[in-house]
């Protein structure tokens, strides 16, 4: 490895990282869900979860230096090859929601790239669009098979340009009612304190899980740790920097929100067109028409069709790619003469179109829909978090058996209780989550239908990935 990449310093790992973990939807998702009182959850969430969580990957990845498999292998190096396999699962299975989400994505964006508006969302039907997107998705999953590389390479150009379209939000929104004398700041009362103190009740606690979904992903900076020029200094200094820099994005995004949408009456459909919204209101602020629009349709248009083909592709390999046959049947990893595992792909496809049909049955607003499948992910995405914590705790119960440059925590026993912390606080947050908003408002019939399919879902993953072990056992019986 080359001298340049031993000597990374604290602030590159924190701008590798940043980029890596933060986005602009992460603002408008929770600002959607809670309003101007994200502010404090952004400050409480930093405190008492980022900062552990990305300071125990950065033990997890020095202790681990040379295992490759990220999560799977912390855990199969800590555990049992079982649990390195559920682990494995785990990450591979919580994406089915997300590749059910990024067909909705896509077909949002390309509507506000040719139309100039929202509607779309608003006026067609949630089958008719679930139908679009799944011949959508059908189509990228037919692209990843054939092992198509142009549209990764296309999706770091376009990932790049979401991230600066996110700043650029950020320093426009913020600076417009000292630039622009036409800016209308939407929500009253934003120099009063109570404007910004949630109120802890069952709904707050029911959105937890999209902060926690927003902020999680750390585990991919676990390479570098070791190129730090000195891990035990740096490292954590170089997270440190990433939580400020994603606190003070996160409180300053959310702050910008305030301003462009009253956080008393939040669209309906914030979610979904926010950004759109908030990129229009600020292209009228400064005269430049439908510009900030275009540019920010066009990258991400090009980022979620890259990251879908991305998606599809590499959580599956690494499910199947190292796959015990005790755990995963032979046949499930077989690949075809392009060198791609075709049955895993039948398995993706399956499940991903199931997800994007069924609920369009039983939920017939488009808006609701993609609510409720992001709502979903971010129900699902953090069980993949669980890991993490668990391979801590794990690695704390016999730490004197493993050495690390870089530690986070030298108490065995503190070392167990942030461990248990985090691993607690992330399954509550899950649990919490599975419960829809609720709202006097709202269709009864709908709230169930959505209860039932959040608690549904993760009870069928967990299904398969028991059932798949059985299927390899029987296999290498009918073998011997």
């Amino acid at each position: 490895m080359s001298k340049e990449v031993k000597k990374l310093r604290w602030y590159n790992v924190a701008l590798i990282a940043f980029v890596a973990v933060w986005g602009l939807n992460n603002v408008m998702n929770n600002y959607a869900q809670q309003g101007l009182t994200v502010i404090t959850s952004w400050i409480l969430i930093m405190v008492l979860y980022f900062v552990p969580y990305a300071l125990i990957v950065g033990q997890l990845g020095s202790t681990f230096k040379d295992l490759n498999g990220g999560v799977s292998s912390w855990i199969k190096a800590t555990g049992t090859k079982r649990l390195a396999y559920f682990a494995a699962w785990t990450y591979w299975v919580v994406h089915v929601p997300y590749l059910a989400q990024k067909p909705q994505t896509i077909v949002i964006a390309l509507s506000w790239l040719f139309k100039g508006n929202g509607s779309f969302i608003k006026t067609v039907s949630s089958l008719t669009v679930s139908l679009i997107c799944l011949a959508l998705f059908l189509l990228f999953l037919w692209l990843a098979s054939r092992g198509l590389t142009t549209l990764n390479r296309i999706g770091s150009v376009a990932g790049t340009a979401m991230f600066i379209m996110s700043l650029l939000f950020i320093i426009l929104a913020v600076t417009a009612p000292f630039i622009a004398k036409n800016t209308v700041i939407a929500t009253p009362h934003m120099d009063q304190l109570k404007t910004y103190l949630p109120n802890f009740n069952v709904n707050y606690f029911t959105t937890i899980s999209m902060l926690v979904f927003a902020v999680g992903g750390a585990e991919k900076i676990s390479p570098y740790v070791n190129n730090t020029k000195n891990a035990a200094r740096e490292f954590p200094l170089g997270m440190l920097l990433l939580a400020g820099m994603v606190a003070l994005c996160a409180i300053l995004g959310s702050f910008a929100m305030g301003m462009l949408f009253d956080a008393n009456h939040i669209p309906a459909d914030l979610m979904a067109n926010g950004a759109y919204d908030a990129f229009a209101k600020l292209g009228g602020y400064y005269h430049v028409g439908s510009l900030f629009v275009i540019l920010y349709a066009l990258a991400n248009t090009l980022a979620q069709i890259s990251a879908l083909a991305f998606s599809i592709d590499a959580p599956l390999k690494i499910l199947l790619g190292d796959a015990d046959p005790e755990f995963i049947p032979k046949k499930l990893s077989q690949l075809n003469k392009r060198g791609t595992p075709i049955n895993g792909y039948y398995m993706t496809g399956i499940l991903v179109s199931l997800l994007i049909i069924v609920p369009a049955l039983g939920i017939g607003d488009m808006n609701e829909l993609y609510k409720w499948l992001m709502n979903l992910n971010s129900v699902v995405m953090p069980m993949r978090y669980l890991w993490v914590f668990l391979a801590f705790m794990l690695l704390n119960k016999h730490l004197e058996r493993y050495h690390s440059d870089y530690m986070f925590i030298k108490n065995r026993t503190l070392g167990m209780v942030v461990g248990t912390w985090c691993f607690v606080f992330t399954a509550f947050a899950c649990i919490m989550g599975m419960l829809p908003k609720l709202d006097i408002n709202a269709d009864p019939a709908t709230w169930w239908f959505q209860l039932s399919l959040n608690i549904i879902t993760p009870i069928i993953f967990l299904a398969l990935g028991l059932i798949l072990p059985a299927l390899a056992r029987r296999q290498t019986k009918d073998v011997a």
